[in-house]
């Protein structure tokens, strides 16, 4: 099978012949999108061919960030030769989402999903909930997805861990606990409790932290921790917990180390932390005062 569909199946598991233009796209319905997630849409030889010629030996080898330009109108040869190889159009989104341009990239990736929703309406759901930040609309795609095929990965993480990412940005504190309290416990059961994500645990930690729960935030945060010794923005808000607890000193050495490792560069380690900040990852560069308790006066 083609390298391509390959590539596109492992990230899915964790016609007309005018020039394409994002204004003329026009997504699928809920039916047919849930009707095709349950299988890949095959790539016939032609579209290989077609792959190849505007892939391999054009867009691919070109840096779009240079020759911004030069990619896109290769891409748009293999579009106008046929507009429903999927992989095309999220080739074409893809740049733009590094580039901050989500509205257009989106326009794009919905053209990826009308025609392969298998491989590409996780993907669309994961950049809603990392780059765009819309997050109902994440959640949504999501849920369609989980229906379908399960509680499956995209980007290394379960649908059901971005959907709880998306419940924290939306201040639904408790839905978040309990959903990441699932997937942790999950984890522990498949693989052993030495393999559960250091990134799960500091999201479980968040949303007790959020609720208040200190003592139990600090518990988590500390599973974390044992993972990723260096993990500053899981020291950084241990350290808050600390403070609410009383425990001052403590908090006082944990957040200068904090502040250390964070500068340091250790942080979220995700492939696309260098693109987004994730949620609830500390600015180091903005923290120069030393920590504060902030207490309301009375």
């Amino acid at each position: 099978m083609y390298k391509f569909h390959k590539i596109l199946f492992v990230i899915a598991t964790l016609s007309a012949c005018n020039a394409p233009s994002p204004d003329s796209t026009m997504v699928s319905s809920s039916a047919d999108e849930e009707k095709m997630l349950s299988q890949p849409t095959a790539v016939t030889p032609a579209q290989e061919v077609i792959m190849r010629e505007h892939l391999d030996s054009g867009a691919q080898g070109m840096n779009y960030y240079v020759y911004g330009k030069e990619y896109r109108e290769e891409i748009d040869k293999g579009l106008a030769k046929d507009s429903t190889i999927a992989y095309l159009w999220q080739q074409r989104a893809m740049p733009l989402f590094k580039q901050g341009k989500y509205e257009l990239g989106m326009s794009y990736i919905d053209k990826a999903v009308k025609y392969d929703p298998f491989h590409w309406m996780p993907y669309r759901a994961f950049i809603k909930c990392i780059f765009a930040q819309t997050y109902r609309d994440a959640i949504a795609d999501f849920e369609k997805c989980r229906t379908v095929l399960g509680n499956a990965y995209v980007m290394d993480h379960t649908y059901n861990f971005y959907i709880a990412l998306c419940k924290l940005q939306l201040n639904e504190f408790e839905d978040a606990e309990r959903m990441l309290e699932t997937e942790v416990d999950s984890q522990a059961v498949l693989y052993g409790d030495g393999l559960v994500h250091h990134l799960d645990l500091f999201y479980l930690g968040m949303s007790k932290y959020e609720l208040g729960k200190y003592e139990e935030a600090v518990s988590v945060f500390d599973r974390a921790l044992e993972k990723y010794p260096q993990f500053s923005d899981v020291q950084y808000y241990k350290s808050y917990c600390l403070l609410r607890l009383g425990r001052v000193e403590e908090a006082e050495a944990l957040f200068a180390l904090a502040k250390e490792n964070g500068r340091a560069g250790y942080t979220i380690n995700e492939d696309n932390e260098v693109y987004e900040r994730y949620p609830y990852q500390v600015r180091w560069s903005h923290i120069r005062r030393p920590l504060q308790s902030g207490a309301p006066r009375t």
